[in-house]
């Protein structure tokens, strides 16, 4: 790794950590000698990088410093592609165009040495694997959640019955085969799992749910706990 991608690399690391990190975790993820992460940070406070700490204690990086958020490295472009890939296989358009969009705005941003990283990254998912992503659209249940709204739904069960159900929307859960609308259901008071290819039709109401997004979440969470430390009945 060339010193100015590893100088860049020790911010990132130090943008994403919320404790100090130390010369030696430095180091390891770096693969080089502790000796190299003391000169390279003097390097970076040389340079007027906000950088607090010292060996043996670790080190932080001020909150408040910028820096041009663009500047990638070939291992986070082929992370962002590879990524693009498996939204791909989700089968929801909106999200599939939307990582689409991200790919075209990284192409045009990044320097002409990059983009081959983009055009023949060194890792890809199976061709067959990579799918066109138009089965479903989560762009209403995307807004219900982000906005805190009510939801109607039309839903068929599994034994084909059909029922209208007003949800708290929590959160979309994707797997490989499907895609779960997890919600606070009024009728059943109790958070259910709806399956995305069983919602029949779907109105985004203008009532409010009147609890926060994090206590909604909150609460879906501490549910789910509860679920899945129950016994469950022997095969």
């Amino acid at each position: 790794m060339r010193k100015a991608e590893r100088l860049f690399q020790i911010i990132q690391i130090l943008r994403r950590s919320s404790c100090p990190v130390t010369s030696a975790q430095l180091a390891d993820e770096l693969e080089v000698a502790r000796r190299t992460i003391y000169r390279d940070i003097a390097h970076l406070i040389g340079q007027r990088v906000p950088i607090a700490g010292e060996a043996g204690f670790g080190y932080v990086l001020d909150p408040r410093y910028d820096m041009p958020p663009l500047m990638l490295t070939p291992e986070e472009i082929e992370a962002v592609v590879l990524g693009a890939q498996m939204v791909a296989k989700l089968g929801d358009a909106a999200i599939t165009n939307a990582a689409r969009d991200v790919l075209a705005k990284i192409a045009s941003t990044i320097p002409s040495d990059l983009l081959p990283f983009m055009v023949e990254p060194a890792v890809s998912l199976k061709p067959s694997e990579v799918e066109d992503g138009s089965r479903f659209d989560s762009r209403p249940l995307r807004r219900a959640i982000r906005e805190g709204r009510k939801t109607r739904l039309d839903y068929r069960a599994a034994n084909g019955e059909v029922t209208r159900r007003i949800v708290w929307p929590v959160l979309l859960g994707y797997a490989d085969a499907h895609c779960l609308l997890i919600a606070w259901c009024e009728a059943k008071q109790a958070f259910r799992h709806f399956r995305t290819e069983r919602i029949l039709d779907l109105e985004v109401l203008e009532e409010p749910i009147g609890l926060s997004r994090a206590k909604l979440r909150q609460q879906w969470r501490k549910w789910r706990e509860t679920e899945l430390s129950r016994p469950r009945p022997a095969p």
